[in-house]
């Protein structure tokens, strides 16, 4: 029988469907009637939510104008440019998906809109893609993408906080539509085409709204125009005049042809599936990661770090499957510190297997990765005593080793897969030891260090002394106090967003009283158990006499399904959808136990 302080009704199939920033129609009611005192991790997450309004707001006024302008010397390149402006806020829509105050998504999206105009204006003397500007149609013109990357971790994440924003369902399109082909699809020319369809290949490390890089990129297409450094400036590479900003470039030429970072390109088509349904970009997305599946299991179980315009691996860069920019075997010399410096960004490819994840529900992506993982680690051996790993690869083999596991993306794969021996490998993470009921602390524990990371941060900005005329476009990034990471950890059983992914959670919130995303006001959620198949979450509404409503969907997207539903005082109840509402009488909570089918469902903001 069931408990007068705890029911769950069945909804008809017929409840009308709420159009508003993703709240739809849920598949059941669980009504929460059982008294609980504020536990201390609620408060926590509440005062959080405070801290975390209120430094934004501080931060924004700092840096940005009335407009949306960010107060800089604009810039393009690779040591500061248009993607650090907008990725100075990093982090800002998942805050207001969580619950965080509409000021939040306020503010960011108004510096969206105003670094669009601000770098659309902004025009370079020498470098020739940007003299006409260094956005067109409202894109980087053509730059690698761990800088691409950047300069979109606020749209990415945008459809999961204010999907209905006016251009954004006209945006995610086009942007995707850069690389995406189609008969249709007119930014597919030929001269312009980024994405070569017969190789299944991104045919340059350099690419975007102007199309590819069809030459070797220069020092100067990464440095960007000369500049005056010296006493004004201190770029974050370190450079003291700009020919140390060219010097650190000067290596940075080959270029032509695929590289694994370009995978993060996947993002896009994945937000305009999420945002239409419309078939392309999910198929396009599993054709492209599939490409770089094959192409590392043609070679040992490794991403190739370049594959040629003819589609060979290594096709251009001398027949070696390490060469490249960005590749495994890009060691070049610090023109600061004259060292060595192994910059290989083939890690930034891990984005693209959990977008095909998401879109596909297939686990094969994930071997993907995880393979790459045990091969590089398999290659460690002793050295004067000590198990070392490498980290690089040369002409004359692996190198750079270290006494740390090459371990890029373990977190990730042992969270998609939830498999026991990839658990394993990450057992030391805190918030992996709290799930497996080894640190009880770490709720409070993590919450008071992104409250202390709040504090620091505005600290330090306080005491900034630039000025409009001597800040660099990535200055204020250090100082940007959006702290959301333990959030994600606690409230939706989720991952921090790899550069270039999606966001991958169990459960998702959305005010049914306001009609937005995330918890409500004084609604705390503590996911403190995950399998492959279940997760548990405590519910409590720390408001004293007023009742919460929400929604609980599982996954960022509505991605999984829920099957069945379990509360420390009822039975299991049958529940066939990807959303429950959660009514919360005052000063009221309890735990509900989901069994899940991960992956399971084509997802939409």
């Amino acid at each position: 029988m069931m408990l007068r302080a705890l029911t769950l009704v069945l909804l008809s199939l017929f409840v009308a469907n709420l159009s508003i920033s993703g709240v739809k129609a849920a598949d059941a009611v669980v009504r929460i009637e059982t008294p609980m005192p504020p536990p201390g991790w609620a408060l926590l997450e509440r005062e959080l939510f405070k801290a975390n309004v209120s430094a934004c707001r501080e931060y924004y006024s700092r840096y940005f104008d009335s407009r949306g302008f960010l107060e800089c010397v604009e810039r393009w390149g690779g040591d500061d440019g248009p993607d650090d402006a907008i990725e100075n806020l990093t982090d800002w829509p998942l805050l207001h998906m969580l619950g965080a105050d509409d000021s939040v998504r306020d503010l960011y999206l108004t510096a969206w809109e105003g670094h669009l105009r601000q770098f659309t204006a902004a025009k370079t003397s020498q470098v020739e893609f940007a003299r006409d500007g260094m956005y067109y149609r409202e894109f980087p013109v053509m730059m690698d993408w761990l800088h691409n990357a950047e300069g979109l971790t606020v749209f990415n994440m945008q459809g999961l906080s204010a999907p209905e924003a006016p251009k954004f369902a006209q945006r995610v399109r086009r942007f995707a539509d850069f690389y995406v082909p189609s008969a249709d699809n007119p930014l597919q020319a030929t001269a312009t085409a980024n994405y070569d369809a017969s190789q299944r290949i991104i045919v340059s490390l350099f690419n975007g709204s102007r199309g590819p890089l069809k030459r070797p990129a220069t020092a100067l297409d990464w440095a960007g125009d000369p500049i005056e450094i010296e006493g004004r400036f201190h770029p974050g590479h370190g450079e003291r005049t700009y020919a140390e900003m060219l010097a650190h470039f000067k290596d940075y030429t080959e270029t032509l042809g695929d590289h694994p970072q370009n995978l993060m390109v996947t993002s896009l088509a994945l937000n305009a599936f999420m945002a239409t349904g419309d078939e392309k970009y999910r198929r396009w997305v599993l054709d492209y990661v599939d490409a770089w599946s094959e192409r590392a299991a043609a070679n040992k179980g490794l991403l190739p770090s370049n594959i040629g315009r003819d589609g060979r691996i290594g096709g251009d860069a001398n027949g070696k499957w390490y060469g490249g920019t960005y590749g495994w075997g890009f060691t070049v010399v610090d023109p600061v510190t004259g060292k060595q410096a192994h910059r290989s960004t083939v890690r930034l490819a891990l984005g693209g297997f959990g977008n095909a994840l998401l879109l596909s529900g297939q686990q094969k992506y994930v071997d993907v990765w995880r393979k790459q993982i045990d091969t590089v680690n398999a290659q460690r051996k002793l050295i004067d005593g000590r198990q070392l790993t490498p980290h690089m690869f040369g002409d004359n083999g692996w190198y750079d080793f270290k006494p740390e596991p090459w371990h890029h993306g373990a977190l990730e794969v042992a969270y998609w897969s939830m498999r026991n021996e990839d658990l394993d490998r990450v057992a030391t993470h805190p918030w992996i030891a709290y799930l497996r009921g080894q640190n009880a602390t770490y709720p409070e524990s993590a919450l008071r260090a992104d409250l202390s990371r709040i504090r620091t941060r505005i600290a330090a900005m306080r005491a900034d002394e630039t000025t409009p005329d001597t800040r660099l476009s990535d200055d204020p990034m250090k100082y940007n106090p959006c702290s959301v990471h333990s959030l994600l950890h606690l409230t939706s059983g989720g991952l921090p967003v790899p550069l270039g992914s999606a966001l991958h959670v169990r459960l998702r919130y959305f005010d049914s009283q306001r009609q937005r995303p995330g918890l409500p006001p004084d609604v705390g959620a503590l996911v403190d158990r995950l399998t492959a198949d279940e997760v548990r979450v405590t519910l409590v509404n720390v408001h004293q006499t007023e009742p919460r409503v929400l929604q609980l969907q599982a996954g960022a997207y509505g991605e999984h399904q829920i099957e069945s539903l379990q509360t420390d005082t009822t039975a299991i109840q049958p529940v066939t959808g990807r959303r429950l509402t959660i009514e919360l009488a005052p000063g009221c909570g309890a735990s509900l136990t989901l069994k899940t089918k991960r992956y399971q469902n084509p997802g939409r903001f």
